[in-house]
């Protein structure tokens, strides 16, 4: 595998809406089975670049390659697992049947098996056969974590994932993707939940207005106090 294959790599990206930058010239390397922590405040650009990594929004200006494929080609979709905003199951098909109909659609030999399988890991089993729409926001976001691991993708986006998941919850997803790095898959997570993503990132980037101000090992330092980059960016910009 050629380097420029063995990366998800982002060369000068620009993203409008309309007249409006949501990225500008956004330049990053991403290794094969790291762990990126991808910060910044409300609008800075965080989702649209998870979007358009994941194939589901176009951009403007510059190349993005998913280990060698556009984000948008059907090698590369196969290669993704999701978690956006919203949960991205159907109400009215249980838990079981849900992952079933998404196993199915990624190819999976038995998406029956798989279901069972990460039913139990989310710790919905129990409820394996209640329609979605009797859930609660936390079972939804587990239901939604199973459906985004089920086909061991390569690459892992995540938005917000530690969102309405209790204490249980959020130790029992760090363990994902602590075992999903492990296998070599490699992760990118938008989170205002900074001490649980610094833990587990290697990596951090920060996005301000649509531009990347910081890309680099996630630090001690940066362990000890989760608002360091922030602060440090306000320094910068007030220099």
């Amino acid at each position: 595998m050629s380097a420029a294959a063995s990366e998800v790599r982002l060369e000068n990206v620009w993203k409008f809406y309309g007249d409006y930058a949501a990225l500008r010239d956004l330049t990053l390397a991403i290794a094969q089975s790291s762990c990126w922590a991808l910060l910044g405040r409300n609008g800075a650009g965080k989702t649209t670049l998870l979007r358009i990594l994941a194939g589901l929004s176009p951009f403007q200006k510059g190349s993005i390659h998913l280990f060698g494929d556009a984000p948008r080609s059907e090698q590369a979709r196969r290669k993704v697992g999701f978690l956006g905003h919203g949960i991205g199951v159907y109400e009215d098909l249980s838990a079981h049947e849900n992952l079933i109909f998404f196993g199915r659609v990624a190819g999976l030999a038995n998406p029956s098996a798989a279901a069972d399988e990460w039913l139990l890991r989310v710790g919905l089993q129990r409820v394996a056969n209640v329609p979605i729409r009797q859930f609660s926001r936390g079972m939804r976001q587990r239901l939604a974590l199973a459906r985004t691991f089920l086909h061991t993708p390569q690459i892992l986006l995540l938005d917000e994932p530690f969102t309405s998941l209790d204490d249980r919850a959020i130790s029992m997803l760090s363990e994902l993707l602590t075992e999903a790095r492990t296998r070599g898959a490699t992760i990118v997570l938008s989170t205002h939940q900074l001490r649980e993503a610094l833990a587990i990132a290697s990596h951090v980037a920060l996005v301000e207005n649509g531009r990347l101000r910081y890309a680099g090992e996630r630090t001690q330092a940066m362990l000890d106090d989760p608002t360091y980059l922030y602060r440090l960016y306000t320094e910068l910009g007030a220099a």
